[in-house]
C-alpha cells in the first residue's frame, strides 16, 4: 500500500521506526526507543498534520511492549456533553498484533463498553452521547456506510469484527454482511460484556518482516486515510 502520507512534521529520512518493533509474541515495542523511533510519537505527529486536528494517545498494556494503541480526535471528545472526560465513547485510529493469528491490523474501531456496566465501573457504560449509537444508525442498507464498508472490505481488502469482545465474530475475508445483520450482531451484543467494531487492514508476520520500517509507517497512515470516510459516519466532528 504506497502513499506519501508522511509530511513535515517527521521526514521519512528522520524516521528510525523498524519492522522488529512489531513484535508478534509480545506487542508493539514503545519502551526503550527514542522519538524518531516510536511509532505512537511519528503516527501522532503525522495524522495531526494530516488532518489538522489534535489527537489523543490511548493505549492497552504497560512496560516496553503495548498490546493495542488507539488515536482519537480530541474534538470529538470534547464535543460530547456527558462523555467529555473519557475516551471510551470515540471512534478511534488504531494498531494492535493478534499473536495468535500472527497477524498485524490497523484500522478503526467503535466502542460500546457495558450496557450495565460492574459494579464501581460507571465510566465504562455506554452513554447516549457515545459514538456507538451513530454506527448502529449508520448500518442501514444502501446507506453511505454500506457503500464505504463494501469499499473497503470487497475491493481493498479489509476485515470486520464485531460483537462481544471476548468471542467477536470476524467476517469471511472480502465479504461483506448485510448492514441488518450486522447491525444485529452489534446490538444482539451481552448487556454485561464490552462490546465494539472494527474495520481492519491485516498484514501478515512474513509481509511485515519483508517491509522496511518507512514502508510500514506509510502503510499505516495508508491505512487511516482509507477508513476515514467510515469513521467519520461515526463522530460529531469530521476529518477532512
Amino acid at each position: 500500500m504506497k502513499t506519501t502520507l508522511i509530511g513535515k512534521a517527521f521526514p521519512r529520512a528522520a524516521i528510525g521506526f523498524l519492522p522488529e518493533y512489531l513484535d508478534f509474541q509480545r506487542g508493539i515495542r514503545v519502551g526503550n526507543l527514542e522519538d524518531h523511533q516510536r511509532i505512537t510519537r511519528i503516527l501522532k505527529l503525522a495524522i495531526e498534520e494530516m488532518y489538522n486536528e489534535s489527537f489523543v494517545t490511548e493505549r492497552f498494556g504497560r512496560g516496553v511492549f503495548w498490546q493495542w494503541i488507539g488515536f482519537l480526535p480530541r474534538s470529538n471528545r470534547a464535543a460530547k456533553p456527558v462523555s467529555s472526560d473519557v475516551s471510551f465513547g470515540c471512534s478511534k485510529f488504531f494498531l494492535t498484533i493478534d499473536s495468535e493469528d500472527r497477524v498485524f491490523k490497523c484500522g478503526f474501531s467503535v466502542e460500546r463498553g457495558y450496557r450495565q456496566a460492574p459494579q464501581d465501573s460507571n465510566k465504562f457504560e455506554l452513554k447516549p452521547d457515545w459514538d456507538w449509537h451513530r454506527l448502529i444508525k449508520a448500518l442501514k442498507p444502501a446507506s453511505p456506510m454500506e457503500k464505504e464498508l463494501k469499499r473497503l472490505v470487497v475491493r481493498e481488502g479489509f476485515g470486520i469484527e464485531a460483537g462481544n469482545w471476548e468471542d467477536r465474530k470476524s467476517m469471511p475475508k472480502g465479504k461483506l454482511p448485510e448492514m441488518t445483520k450486522l447491525r444485529k450482531t452489534l446490538q444482539g451484543a451481552a448487556a454485561d460484556s464490552w462490546a465494539g467494531f472494527q474495520v481492519y487492514y491485516p498484514m501478515l508476520e512474513k509481509e511485515v518482516r519483508e517491509s522496511s520500517g518507512i514502508d510500514l509507517v506509510e502503510s499505516m497512515l495508508a491505512v487511516f486515510r482509507e477508513v476515514t470516510p467510515a469513521m467519520n459516519l461515526c463522530m460529531q466532528i469530521h476529518l477532512s
